[in-house]
């Protein structure tokens, strides 16, 4: 793919966005088809809190993802560097507290940190906390943790502003941009007279006629405004149903999140689990009282049978990249950086080191 091409990008989520705008970057054509409007609504990348938690994240999932994570805080900056809008990253490490009734849970989930860096040296480690570091990394917390973890070297982004700014330099880049215009790779025949040279289908859960495995996984996430909380960076509670996080954002906004229920059912979030939610950002700091509900937001993450991403070969020139499910910020430049290496070079050993499965044979 060295010679300029016309490439096709079907939706228009995180990885959408990325991969259009690195072959834009590239001196490619690129066109972009996505079934709703620009704001990413149907995105489940808008409703994300966007952490990028390599170590913390170890817990729940697999060490591929935990690989590509380290690659992602590398390469978050690099990426938000090419665009033309401030975009919000911070790296500012992870806390992990809990309360006395979850510290069983709390020596479970700090014996598997170990174990994972154990088995990836080059993660920065878990340092545990007693009240007076817990006073020194987050003031507001030491009345109520005597204990906790911290993770160094983690991080986060502010979601919606990457969206957008990724958006604005398609724009500046001339990428013809196709809303409302549901597309699937049969549309086309790549490679043939009068049509794209590939495509590229990154449309989430809208693939699902192509990708049987596909399943969506429902997550409520609520947003607040609560000026009278200062948190320095991203917080994890150790809970018995659900990874609960709470993530600071500029101008005061905070992240809660989330749930993790297997169905597709994308109505209103239930009582049960904003009462979980905000009763839970309440436990970790009361200035959660006062705070006003911005949002409650409902989205179902693409996510395949073993919970891990995958990239194939749908057909000749047709690829197709799914499978992100929560970690879609975490693993994105890693899932970009694999599959442009493959396109200029024919060979993927970054997706092999580090376990990411990559199929070029339909």
């Amino acid at each position: 793919m060295s010679a300029p091409t016309w490439s096709v990008v079907l939706g228009a989520g995180l990885m959408g966005r990325l991969l259009a705008h690195a072959l834009a970057q590239e001196g490619h054509r690129v066109e972009v088809f996505e079934a709703q409007q620009a704001d990413a609504q149907g995105a489940a990348a808008r409703v994300a809190a966007a952490m990028l938690a390599p170590l913390a994240e170890s817990a729940i999932t697999e060490l591929s993802v935990v690989r590509m994570g380290q690659h992602a805080l590398q390469r978050w900056p690099e990426l938000i560097a090419q665009l033309g809008q401030p975009v919000f990253f911070q790296q500012n490490g992870t806390l992990i507290v809990w309360h006395r009734q979850d510290a069983p849970e709390a020596r479970r989930f700090a014996q598997v940190l170990a174990q994972t860096q154990r088995d990836c040296p080059s993660l920065s480690e878990a340092m545990p906390l007693d009240q007076n570091g817990v006073a020194e990394h987050e003031p507001g917390l030491a009345e109520r943790f005597g204990q906790a973890l911290y993770l160094p070297g983690e991080g986060q982004l502010d979601n919606r502003q990457l969206l957008d700014a990724l958006l604005h330099s398609l724009q500046q880049q001339g990428v013809a941009l196709h809303w409302d215009s549901p597309r699937n790779p049969d549309d086309f025949k790549p490679g043939t007279a009068g049509q794209p040279d590939w495509v590229f289908d990154c449309r989430g859960l809208g693939a699902r006629a192509q990708w049987s495995e596909l399943r969506g996984v429902r997550g409520e996430v609520i947003r607040l405004h609560a000026p009278g909380v200062q948190l320095a960076r991203p917080t994890r509670l150790v809970h018995p149903r659900y990874p609960l996080y709470i993530a600071p954002k500029p101008n005061d906004v905070f992240v809660i999140g989330a749930t993790e229920i297997e169905t597709e059912d994308l109505s209103p979030a239930s009582v049960r689990s904003t009462l979980e939610l905000l009763s839970a950002a309440y436990t970790v700091h009361p200035g959660f009282g006062e705070a006003r509900i911005l949002e409650v937001a409902t989205q179902a993450r693409p996510t395949l049978a073993d919970n891990l991403p995958h990239i194939r070969c749908s057909g000749p020139r047709s690829v197709q990249i799914n499978g992100l499910y929560r970690h879609g910020f975490l693993i994105a430049p890693a899932m970009l950086d694999a599959l442009m290496q493959w396109l200029h070079t024919g060979q993927h050993p970054m997706a092999d080191n580090w376990g990411l499965r990559f199929d070029t044979a339909p």
